[in-house]
């Protein structure tokens, strides 16, 4: 395995920012434990020492102290969500070019900042930051040295793209194979956890040498590689090559989708961009144009545009949570939506599916599964509570009551 980034060096005597992991007991809950379609109710969950100690009916309950006990009627638990494909640096106001070359680096500090308080309000516990310069890695230094308060984050570092490739403005561009695999190590010099690539826009890019070299000095790091792939020509050739995960997802056939099956690759689909441009009430405030607008109603509208990504999802291939978040009109909070989408293409098939997305199945993508992604005894009590039952309305999701992360409450009232 490569060094550890250099901050992990650092001694640090206490945290600037700190909250205790209180022994909870939350009782009369609706309790959604994604696992499967399992719903308690009502049910208890107990939490210690930052790890859910116990979930059950509340006709298990027994006799049990708590530091707090908080009584959730009428309210759903359920894991904290996952977003996995999120921008921090990026605001969703401002025009993502000039923004990533003209923000000053405090700028984009303060952003990231503003937005990690935005996801845990939002219930997101855990960000993957797929890149916008180099912040992403200082606010996952942030966040673990405890300077600042966010979700648990896993971060690129900078995105990695031939010269002048698509977004050549946020990323890092590196020609040749040579080139490609320094890219990568400077990636993980700067503490990445993933590495993530365009490998597509109008036309394919990267040469075969560049590609397998970015792919391989990933997997030679021990880190997975995500890529940027919008359509069948795109995902076939980077899923041959090796990647570990498709973004965005598009037009497939099924040859395609078999070798997505056989490779066992899942796809992170971004919706919200779409959805939220296409609103008229909502994209006028964003300044978006009127012919964007037009455009976007229309990708919307037509389901041929989703077929590709319906096929595969019913074939199997595993679908996980990603907003975008950052982009035009999507702000961090933006989570309802996206789901709501997705269970009206048909990539999932119900609500709990789509919560799914962002809980369970986004924890094996993003290869946390044994610690988190669940309400199962023994996991880490990143959890969540809503007003409502997202089950029957995901705008259930937009009434975020309480947040923990490790047993610590990130948003709520009380201590």
């Amino acid at each position: 395995m490569p060094e550890p980034a250099a901050w992990r060096y650092q001694k640090i005597i206490a945290p600037m920012f700190d909250l205790p992991a209180l022994p909870r007991l939350f009782i009369n809950a609706r309790v959604l434990t994604c696992v499967g379609d399992e719903v308690i109710e009502p049910g208890f969950v107990e939490v210690e020492n930052g790890k859910i100690k116990a979930v059950g009916p509340m006709s298990d309950l027994g006799s049990r102290e708590a530091t707090q006990v908080i009584d959730c009627a009428g309210m759903t638990l359920l894991p904290g969500m996952m977003n996995s494909h999120a921008h921090l640096a990026w605001d969703g106001v401002h025009d993502l070019a000039r923004q990533s070359m003209d923000d000053a680096v405090e700028i984009s500090a303060y952003k990231s900042a503003a937005n990690m308080l935005k996801n845990l309000r939002a219930g997101v516990t855990l960000v993957r930051d797929l890149g916008m310069n180099t912040s992403n890695l200082f606010a996952k230094q942030a966040v673990e040295q405890g300077i600042f308060p966010g979700p648990r984050l896993l971060v690129c570092g900078q995105a990695i793209i031939q010269t002048g490739g698509h977004t050549y403005w946020c990323c890092r561009e590196a020609s040749g194979a040579d080139e490609m695999r320094r890219a990568v190590r400077e990636q993980v010099r700067g503490g990445a956890d993933l590495i993530k690539i365009m490998a597509c826009h109008d036309t394919l890019e990267f040469t075969d040498a560049e590609l397998e070299a970015v792919i391989d000095e990933s997997h030679r790091n021990g880190i997975p590689i995500t890529a940027h792939a919008t359509y069948n020509e795109c995902i076939q050739r980077v899923a041959l090559f090796g990647v570990d995960c498709i973004e965005h997802g598009g037009s497939m056939s099924d040859e395609t989708i078999q070798i997505l099956l056989d490779k066992k690759l899942p796809i992170v689909t971004t919706f919200a961009p779409l959805v939220q441009q296409a609103n008229e009430d909502i994209a006028r405030k964003f300044n978006i144009p009127e012919w964007k607008i037009e455009e976007r109603k229309k990708a919307v509208a037509n389901p041929a545009r989703y077929a590709g990504l319906v096929k595969a999802a019913r074939a199997g291939v595993p679908i996980g949570f990603g907003t975008d978040a950052g982009s035009p009109a999507v702000g961090h909070e933006v989570v309802a939506p996206e789901m709501a989408f997705m269970v009206k293409v048909g990539v999932v098939a119900d609500h709990y599916a789509a919560l799914r997305s962002a809980t369970s199945v986004a924890a094996r993508i993003n290869r946390v599964e044994q610690k988190l992604g669940t309400l199962t005894a023994g996991k880490e009590a990143d959890l969540i509570v809503v007003a409502g039952n997202p089950l029957a309305d995901l705008n259930a999701l937009n009434q975020v009551q309480m947040t923990l992360i490790a047993g610590k409450k990130m948003i709520g009232v009380g201590a």
